[in-house]
C-alpha cells in the first residue's frame, strides 16, 4: 500500500491504479460482519436482492412469502454494532402483495423513486417507491421467472420477461397502461425462460437463458432477433450430437455479464459456470481468446478458464454478481449453504464464504465499499465486509512477484478509463 501511496505522489502511477488495487485487496479478505445485521423480515426465504446504483443506499429483497422490503444500508448510528433497519415493506396486508413467490426484484436505473417485482403470481409490477403503491401491472399467461431492465438504455424502456413459455417478452414502460403493452416476442428457445440479462454494453442486446439447455442473444431492434446461439463446443461437434448448440448440459438458471459487457457467465444444473465472448460468443474452455481491441488497452490473455464444480440444485433462477472496479474481477455464485469466490479471468476459486445454513440463492455486491449481501432460504440477509485487518509479512521474507496471489496483478492501464 505504501509502494502505490508513493508512487502516486511522485506522479509515477495513475491514482485509478491505487483504486483497484485497494478494492482487490479489500474483496479477498470478504468475511461475514459480526457487527452488523440485516433486519430479519421475510418468514421464508429471501429469493432476489438489489441494491439501487444511484446513490447504493437502498436494498430491496423479495421473498418466497411474496413479501418485498426496503432496506437502508447506511450506518445513520455512527456505532460499530447496528442493524440494516427495514425502511418500509409490502408484507402480506398490503393490498397489492404478489400472491406468490417474488422471483426478482430490480430498482429503475436511473432514480430510486420506482423499482419493480415479479413474480410466480403471473404478474411484474412497477412500484411508486414514496407511496409504495402499484404505478402499472402486466399479467402474463405463464408464470415469471425472471425480468431485467437495461442498466444503460436511454432510448427504450424496455422490461425484457422470461416465464414457463419459451418466448422472451419485453414490456414498454413508456406505454403506461396495461392495454398499451408491447410485447414483441422471440422464438427460438423450446422451453421455459429461466433468466434474462440486457448487456451493460450495448443497450439493445439480450442474453435469455432456458431450460433447453441454451444461452442466446437477441439484437431486439432486428425482426430476426437472435444474434448468436451459445455453443459449449464452440461449433467443433457435428450438428447430430445431442449437445451441439447447447451451452450447458442441464438447464441454465443464471446469467451475468461483465461489468464492460465484454463477457457473459452463465451457470447450470450440470454443476458448471461457464465464461463466454459476448461478440463472438466463443466458450473461453475451448478457445483462447482476449478480451478487448489492443487500442482499448486492457487485455486480459484469457486461456481454458475452467471453474471446476460449480454445485447449483436450483430449481428456478440463481442470482449471482460479479465485482467492479478491482484489478482482476471476481464473480460470487452461491454454492449450496456458501458462496464461492472466483476471479473471472482465471477461473481460480479464491474463498468460499461461510454463513448460511440452508441454500443461497441470491447475492449482490455493493461496489462502493466491496461489500456482498446474500439472500437465503434460511430467510437472512447476511453482509459479508472486508476484514479490517491483514497479515504482516515478515521483514526477513520480502514477498516476491511469484508469491503474489494471481488476483492482484493489475491489468489495467491509464487509457482504460478514457473514451
Amino acid at each position: 500500500m505504501l509502494g502505490f501511496l508513493s508512487a502516486r505522489q511522485a506522479g509515477l502511477d495513475h491514482p485509478l491504479r491505487l483504486r483497484r488495487a485497494e478494492s482487490t485487496r479489500r474483496v479477498l479478505g470478504l468475511e461475514l460482519n459480526k457487527d452488523r445485521d440485516v433486519e430479519r423480515i421475510h418468514g421464508s426465504g429471501v429469493n432476489t436482492l438489489d441494491i439501487e446504483p444511484v446513490e447504493a443506499r437502498y436494498m430491496l429483497s423479495g421473498g418466497s412469502d411474496g413479501v418485498i422490503v426496503l432496506y437502508d444500508l447506511e450506518n445513520s448510528s455512527r456505532q460499530p454494532y447496528y442493524t440494516c433497519k427495514a425502511v418500509c415493506s409490502i408484507g402480506r396486508n398490503h393490498p397489492d402483495v404478489h400472491k406468490y413467490s417474488v422471483e426478482t426484484v430490480q430498482w429503475y436505473p436511473h432514480d430510486t423513486g420506482m423499482f419493480t417485482s415479479s413474480s410466480f403470481d403471473k404478474t411484474l409490477k412497477v412500484w411508486d417507491t414514496n407511496t409504495l403503491q402499484t404505478a402499472d401491472v402486466f399479467n402474463f399467461e405463464e408464470t415469471v421467472y425472471s425480468h431485467h431492465m437495461s442498466p444503460v438504455a436511454t432510448k427504450h424502456c424496455l422490461v425484457a420477461v422470461g416465464t414457463r413459455g419459451p418466448k422472451v417478452q419485453l414490456c414498454d414502460l413508456k406505454s403506461g397502461s396495461c392495454s398499451h403493452i408491447l410485447q414483441v416476442i422471440f422464438a427460438g428457445h423450446r422451453q421455459e425462460i429461466l433468466a434474462v440479462s440486457w448487456s451493460p454494453r450495448c443497450e439493445y442486446v439480450l442474453a435469455t437463458a432456458s431450460a433447453d439447455s441454451r444461452v442466446k442473444l437477441w439484437d431486439v431492434r432486428r425482426a430476426s432477433g437472435c444474434l448468436i446461439t451459445l455453443d459449449q463446443h464452440n461449433g467443433k461437434k457435428s450438428q447430430a450430437v445431442e449437445s451441439a448448440n447447447t451451452a450447458h448440459n442441464g438447464k441454465v438458471n443464471g446469467l451475468c455479464f461483465t461489468n464492460d459487457g465484454l463477457h457473459l457467465l452463465t451457470v447450470g444444473t450440470d454443476n458448471r459456470m461457464r465464461l463466454w465472448n459476448s461478440s463472438s460468443g466463443e466458450n473461453t474452455l475451448e478457445n483462447y481468446c482476449s478480451t478487448e481491441p489492443l487500442c482499448m488497452m486492457r487485455v486480459y490473455h484469457i486461456s481454458q478458464v475452467n471453474y471446476g464444480k460449480v454445485c447449483n440444485d436450483s430449481r428456478k433462477g440463481l442470482k449471482f454478481t460479479v465485482s467492479y472496479g478491482c484489478s482482476s474481477e471476481f464473480v460470487f455464485v452461491p454454492y449450496g449453504s456458501t458462496i464461492a469466490v472466483y476471479t473471472i479471468y482465471s477461473g481460480e476459486q479464491i474463498t468460499m464464504l461461510k454463513g448460511h445454513y440452508k441454500s443461497v440463492d441470491c447475492c449482490v455486491f455493493q461496489s462502493n465499499f466491496q461489500e456482498l449481501y446474500s439472500g437465503s432460504r434460511d430467510c437472512n440477509i447476511l453482509a459479508w465486509v472486508p476484514s479490517l485487518y491483514e497479515p504482516v509479512p515478515d521483514d526477513d521474507e520480502p514477498t516476491t512477484k511469484s508469491q503474489l496471489n494471481p488476483a492482484f496483478e493489475d491489468a489495467w492501464s491509464s487509457s482504460d478509463e478514457e473514451g
